[in-house]
């Protein structure tokens, strides 16, 4: 199940290698699928993933979204301009544009059951979910799960398993 997690799809017809912001947006959407959401997601009319800051996947991300959904729910990219504006994202990119206000972004996001995802150096390290990494010529994850389980979201182990790094304390 996992080497299918990390796959890219892509169609037939395109035979050049994956642009990043192409591998990083269905990282995204995958990410939904490995974590066990609270009811409250359950009950929302669309499973949104957001993009805080400059948007380095401009049109990637909704090409990306078109058609899936998550938690039996239609996925939506939204953009967003402050931290204010992630209430109701699940998935929430932060770009390295916020890289200076990122100390009081993740503190308002404190408590809020929104999985937070950077390609930030060090974002794991302090108090991100999720920071893309290159590992060679691809791009991996490491997961900050203590993070992720203090705001009560649970993620998969084969999620885990995959994750070039596992932080386990707060």
């Amino acid at each position: 199940m996992s080497a299918c997690f990390f796959s890219v799809q892509l169609s037939q017809a395109q035979t050049q290698r994956p642009q990043e912001y192409q591998v990083k947006s269905v990282y995204l959407y995958n990410f939904g699928k490995f974590v066990e959401w609270p009811a409250a997601t359950a009950s929302a009319g669309t499973f949104k993933i957001c993009v805080l800051g400059e948007d380095p996947f401009h049109s990637t991300l909704d090409e990306t979204l078109s058609g899936e959904t998550v938690a039996g729910k239609p996925a939506e990219a939204k953009r967003i301009n402050n931290v204010q504006d992630a209430a109701d994202c699940n998935v929430l990119y932060i770009s390295s544009s916020e890289q200076r206000r990122l100390p009081q972004t993740l503190s308002a996001l404190a408590g809020k059951k929104i999985l937070t995802v950077s390609d930030m150096d060090n974002f794991a390290s302090r108090g991100g979910m999720i920071q893309f990494v290159w590992d060679g010529d691809r791009i991996r994850f490491q997961v900050n799960l203590a993070a992720a389980m203090k705001v009560g979201l649970m993620l998969s182990s084969e999620l885990l398993k995959v994750a070039t790094k596992v932080v386990q304390t707060a």
